[in-house]
């Protein structure tokens, strides 16, 4: 079934300022943190503070999704994919990593239009260009998020699905189908209150993999996921 986006003018305007509202309280009240995380990169490895990712975004265009730069100079021509323990990251961006510390800068692209906090992670062109199917590119009609159900996904349990000799590989046959199979489910009830539902979410998700603990998912979404993702794997569900 082709997804129709239901949320209307109405629905958009107000995602809209939320998203404008919490990502400029987000820079605002983590400035701290981001001036830190700037010194330490600029201690740590020499080269930029910030790393500009090409990202396929709403409607198939290309934009610049900003992150801080958590990898050694030139290291990310070798692989679009990072595996574990990947020796391209150097020490201090493998702990931002860790607490997603690195994603943080996206709030920028927010307040500027590129990406919306909740929505499908966006992607490399080269492999949405490779590996993305019919019923995956429908994920390119809305807006890509910072944050969202197969960032969560991700947390949880995308370094058990990827193998350290075929990163890529790997991500195409067993991380992105599950992956992408939860931002679609999500995308056919998605809410106001279902994005903020999300954004807590993430925060206890990053926690969890942190502590070494794992989360359950959302039990309607995975519902849904089988339908384009029928093997999975989804691990555990959250009742509502």
């Amino acid at each position: 079934m082709a997804f129709v986006d239901r949320r209307g003018v109405a629905g958009h305007l107000v995602k809209r300022i939320v998203d404008g509202s919490v990502a400029l309280s987000a820079l605002f009240v983590l400035s701290p943190v981001l001036a830190i995380a700037a010194l330490g990169i600029k201690m740590a490895s020499p080269g930029p503070i910030f790393y500009r990712a090409r990202r396929i975004g709403k409607g198939g265009t290309i934009f610049s999704m900003l992150k801080f730069r958590t990898m050694h100079v030139n290291s990310d021509q070798a692989s679009a994919i990072t595996a574990p323990g990947d020796l391209r990251i150097f020490g201090f961006g493998l702990w931002l990593r860790c607490l997603k510390i690195d994603e943080l800068p996206q709030f920028w692209n927010i307040l500027i239009g590129d990406m919306s906090l909740v929505g499908p992670r966006p992607e490399d062109p080269m492999i949405v260009e490779r590996d993305y199917t019919e019923w995956m590119r429908e994920t390119l009609l809305v807006a890509p998020g910072v944050t969202g159900p197969g960032s969560v996904y991700g947390y949880l349990y995308g370094e058990a699905l990827l193998d350290t000799a075929d990163p890529e590989g790997s991500y195409a046959r067993h991380l992105l189908p599950p992956k992408l199979a939860l931002e679609r489910a999500y995308m056919e009830r998605a809410s106001v209150l279902g994005d903020l539902d999300y954004v807590m979410l993430t925060a206890a998700a990053i926690l969890a993999t942190v502590l070494g603990r794992q989360l359950p998912l959302p039990a309607e979404d995975v519902a849904q996921a089988r339908r384009w993702a029928p093997e999975g794997p989804f691990p555990k569900v959250r009742r509502e």
